[in-house]
């Protein structure tokens, strides 16, 4: 109660910038939630084959992750308030255009447009806060701004999925319900461009913050530049590896939930939302946990105790051990998120913070996009038990190797920047 009472206090002093960017994400992202709790179950009531599902993942996410470095680039020498208002329109357009068509040509290229205008807001949220508020609130702003991300995640896919079902019981059929309620997630993300729009463009932060750059690295402005490459792209390689392992597992669990215990569609939707709840409360346990073990341990902590939930989840044949087990998976693994975001961006100068996000996001979309076929695969090879355990057993694996990665590589360098900025404080 004292952090949401510090929360709301400290929401009256934020910039009106950054409280018009919460409100256009809530709204975005209510949009987004309801297309990612229905569509793959819409894709499947069209009559394709779970294939079809991975097909259109793999393309979404492909586009995605080829937009992310570009986006990045521009996004460090343009205006991020316009490439964010013409990603909420055009985004909002497109999702309107997916739920109504339903050949596959069309299915594939709308796929594709959602992944590339998706991409900017991936890309160009953490820099555009950073730029808007003052280094030392980072952390804490981006663990808020991500739990309030997920929150609006939660209203819109337990939404999507209440809805659909009433629609259902008062006699609409399955897909009409599933049209409706997507074209409602079109709608709310157009209207996320409307405060976007209101948002007053400043540079005098980026400006700051570049002066303040170039007059402590002049001296050794190259070397600086290839040591924050070499960072990034160590960073990028961990990523890749948590984007294979998640790209099995995450973007299936509704069809995991509804294949292997056959529940309702409002059942699967309150437990994906309820695993964004449990999500939103870790993040934001995320700092105090950072400030007394350090932002490094704090995330190998996060995502080695997610482990053991994940396994239990893959080989589980009960609802309830499954549902819980998945509770606590999702909330450990995604609560180094924000964790993650503030080491990146503090470790970069400002000129390159978009290109910094944007080679992470590219590493991890990269994984999402090549496991889409590989899921369904084994899906189809090994049926919904075996199938879903051996992914989540891969999945296992490949978060311990990216958690101990992340540890060697980063823990000292961790340790002499604290040395380093200790005579300063």
């Amino acid at each position: 109660m004292k952090f949401f009472q510090s929360t709301t206090t400290e929401w009256q002093g934020w910039s009106r910038n950054i409280r018009l960017f919460f409100l256009a994400n809530m709204l975005y992202q209510i949009g987004t939630g309801m297309f990612a709790v229905l569509y793959n179950l819409y894709i499947h009531e069209l009559g394709y084959p779970d294939a079809m599902s991975g097909k259109i993942v793999s393309m979404q996410s492909l586009a995605t992750a080829l937009c992310f470095i570009p986006i990045g680039l521009f996004g460090d020498r343009a205006s991020r308030k316009r490439l964010l208002v013409i990603g909420a329109l055009c985004s909002g357009i497109v999702l309107a255009g997916r739920s109504l068509f339903e050949s596959e040509s069309s299915l594939l290229t709308m796929a594709v447009l959602t992944g590339l205008f998706a991409a900017i807001f991936q890309v160009l949220a953490i820099p555009f806060l950073a730029e808007n508020i003052a280094k030392a609130d980072r952390l804490r702003i981006f663990s808020i701004y991500s739990a309030f991300v997920l929150a609006s995640q939660v209203a819109g896919s337990l939404g999507g999925g209440v809805i659909a079902d009433i629609l259902q019981s008062v006699g609409f059929d399955k897909l009409l319900s599933f049209k409706i309620v997507l074209l409602a997630g079109s709608l709310a993300a157009i209207a996320a461009f409307l405060p976007l729009q209101a948002i007053r463009e400043s540079t005098r932060a980026q400006k700051q913050a570049d002066q303040a750059v170039n007059k402590d690295i002049a001296a050794s402005q190259s070397a600086q530049s290839s040591s924050e490459i070499e960072f990034i792209a160590k960073f990028a390689a961990i990523q890749l590896l948590i984007g294979i392992g998640s790209g099995l597992v995450v973007p299936y669990l509704n069809l995991y939930f509804t294949n292997r215990f056959s529940i309702s569609l409002s059942a699967m939707s309150f437990l994906l939302s309820l695993g964004q709840v449990m999500t939103i409360i870790s993040m934001l346990i995320g700092p105090s946990l950072a400030n007394r073990v350090g932002q490094v341990k704090a995330i190998v902590i996060f995502q080695t105790l997610s482990l053991p939930f994940l396994l239990l989840t893959g080989f589980t044949n009960l609802l309830l051990i499954a549902s819980i087990s998945f509770l606590f998976r999702q909330a450990l693994m995604n609560a180094a998120n924000p964790l993650q975001s503030a080491i990146l961006i503090d470790r970069v100068s400002a000129k390159k913070q978009s290109l910094a996000n944007s080679c992470m996001q590219t590493a991890f979309m990269l994984g999402w996009a090549t496991m889409g076929p590989v899921h369904s695969h084994l899906i189809a090879a090994y049926g919904y038990y075996w199938g879903y355990a051996i992914t989540f057993s891969i999945t296992g694996i490949l978060y311990v190797t990216a958690s101990m990665l992340f540890f060697m590589l980063f823990r000292q360098k961790r340790s002499t920047a604290h040395k380093k900025a200790a005579p300063s404080l």
